[in-house]
């Protein structure tokens, strides 16, 4: 486990193992790959990151996933594999599970549920994400070690 304090001042805790927290994850991240670029949704407050979101009632964490992907970014999912989770502790605190997903289409929609929709970004995202158009989420060491795990995962 790897512990920092994010950009807001919240205490963070990463684990690469399901179950490391006292509570369960609520939460989804997924990092999503289409074909050789980097799928993100533009939060109408934060900027660009990575899909997720709250898992809802009686609904998997992959489950969840699936459906923070489809509509944040119009996309659907060929593959979803569980890579970690992580605590942030600030005032209260909640667990996110982390997702590697890869892309099987992306699909224009409507409206895009909080979100101006997707956003596809090929290059280093390692470097990309200090940009101003980029959410503080995807600034701090959480995205840094899902990506060295994700990269581990597509050589396989």
């Amino acid at each position: 486990m790897e512990t920092f304090i994010d950009e807001q001042g919240g205490r963070v805790t990463v684990s690469f193992q399901k179950d490391s927290f006292a509570q369960k994850a609520s939460h989804v991240l997924v990092i999503c790959r289409f074909y050789d670029q980097w799928l993100l949704t533009k939060h109408k407050e934060r900027g660009w990151e990575f899909p997720g979101g709250k898992k809802e009632e009686n609904e998997t964490l992959e489950e969840a996933a699936k459906r923070e992907v489809e509509e944040e970014t119009g996309a659907r999912l060929k593959s979803l594999q569980y890579i970690g989770e992580y605590e942030v502790a600030s005032g209260g605190s909640f667990v996110k599970a982390i997702f590697y997903a890869e892309v099987e289409n992306l699909l224009p929609k409507e409206g895009y549920f909080e979100t101006n929709g997707p956003v596809l970004i090929g290059g280093d995202l390692l470097t990309l994400r200090f940009q101003d158009s980029y959410s503080f989420i995807m600034k701090d060491k959480v995205i840094e070690l899902a990506l060295e795990k994700a990269a581990l995962l597509e050589k396989v």
